[in-house]
């Protein structure tokens, strides 16, 4: 079973508590990395800001969207059995714009697949998560623990890293320091690692919503000039509404009461799932877009948002950032396999890394930003182009093709644990 660690008060000279891999960052992509790695024999640590018995912040009822590759790793992680509530299998895409003519339509069964991928509530998908980190027997879990900084490590081959709880600092070392701690990532940060950002200006609502036509299984993107208004086939017979609105009136939208909302996603959407009869209060999220210059340093790796934040259209954001954790966890593995004194942090394995990455992270944020930036420009000129672009995408199967192995998540190089649990 995974233990909890309060290591002694250390001095930065003095060597604390070390280890193979440690993680910064208990969320999305740090667990499933911190899952992936144990079948590897790693003594992996893991620093979480939430204590004990609570979630982070990031499981709330936001609805997450699994592609296929990213159900296969999970399930061959033992994570999807957990899930408490049913998923929503996505069987079908509906793409339009509002303003402009046409729409696209992707039919998982045309492409041999009974579905896309699968919608999971974000509070469920902590709960399996902890669930399974709870039976990991060699995991190390600090909590509630914070990442105050970097040091000169007084061991050849390791990082040093000053942490803080309500017992004051200790020092961790560890031959590979993960950054999953986000798109503020203080990590990064602390590497020296510059980032590039972008501001859509766009605030979005998330929420569950009741309809008058349940889900049958069709996820909409309904794109606006103010971002997209989207529909997730959920388990439970709601869609997860995604609703963006311009950052300007993003505190106006905040104070409506639950009919004017309703109306004024009902608007943004249109009448295909028929009236929006009911939801649960909004969360908001700011959209913006967050790329890391590098995401090596020396023992050191970005993974998930800490590397890459990208706008959610499209709904790829965990997907890519757990293909960044089952890479790296497959790297250190098979290091491990030929040799099992290998160094997780090694320069050459890290270059590897980088270079396996690349292809996938930078289609992926390359879709993720033109769809976000040419959906929303309001230039009458661009109607017709992107009338084209959906005519192309609806009726031309190379076009569909390029589209659907992104969206099932095959981009690049796939982790082996994606392509049917590893089995393929």
């Amino acid at each position: 079973m995974a233990t909890d660690s309060q290591p002694p008060a250390t001095s930065g000279s003095t060597p604390g508590p070390c280890h193979d891999v440690l993680i910064v960052g208990g969320g999305l992509v740090g667990a499933s990395l911190a899952i992936a790695l144990e079948r590897h024999g790693l003594d992996v640590g893991l620093i979480e800001a939430a204590p004990p018995g609570s979630l982070p912040a990031v499981f709330d009822e936001r609805n997450l969207s699994f592609a296929e590759a990213t159900v296969n790793a999970l399930t061959a992680l033992e994570v999807m059995q957990k899930l408490h509530a049913p998923s929503g299998p996505i069987r079908r895409i509906h793409v339009s714009r509002r303003g402009d003519f046409g729409r696209a339509t992707l039919d998982a069964a045309a492409h041999g697949r009974e579905a896309f991928g699968q919608v999971v509530v974000a509070r469920d998908f902590g709960d399996a998560l902890e669930a399974r980190l709870s039976e990991l027997p060699s995991l190390v879990r600090y909590r509630p623990v914070r990442f105050v900084g970097l040091e000169d490590s007084p061991l050849a081959r390791h990082r040093s890293v000053r942490v803080a709880d309500q017992g004051g600092e200790r020092v961790l070392h560890a031959r590979l320091l993960v950054a999953a701690d986000g798109t503020r990532s203080q990590v990064r940060e602390a590497l020296g690692i510059q980032s590039d950002s972008h501001d859509y200006r766009q605030t979005l609502f998330v929420t569950r919503l009741r309809t008058e036509r349940a889900p049958d299984g069709t996820a909409y993107e309904r794109l606006g000039e103010h971002g997209p208004t989207a529909l997730l086939p959920r388990g439970d017979r709601h869609f997860g509404l995604v609703h963006g609105v311009d950052s300007a009136e993003a505190d106006a939208v905040a104070a409506l009461d639950e009919p004017a909302f309703l109306a004024r996603a009902q608007d943004a959407f249109g009448w295909r799932v028929g009236r929006f009869l009911s939801c649960g209060r909004p969360s908001m999220y700011p959209a913006i877009r967050l790329l890391a210059e590098r995401s090596v340093a020396p023992r050191a790796v970005l993974v998930g948002n800490a590397a890459q934040t990208i706008h959610p259209v499209g709904a790829q954001g965990f997907n890519l950032g757990l293909r960044d954790a089952l890479t790296l966890a497959e790297l250190i593995g098979a290091a491990r396999a030929a040799d099992p004194h290998a160094d997780c942090g090694d320069r050459a394995l890290l270059e590897a890394y980088v270079e396996r990455r690349r292809v996938d992270r930078d289609e992926t944020v390359a879709l993720s930003d033109g769809l976000a930036r040419l959906s929303a420009n309001p230039s009458p000129l661009l109607g017709p182009v992107r009338s084209l672009g959906m005519f192309a995408l609806d009726r031309l199967p190379s076009v569909q093709a390029s589209l659907v192995g992104g969206a099932l998540g095959y981009r690049g190089h796939v982790p082996a644990l994606c392509r049917e649990g590893g089995r393929a």
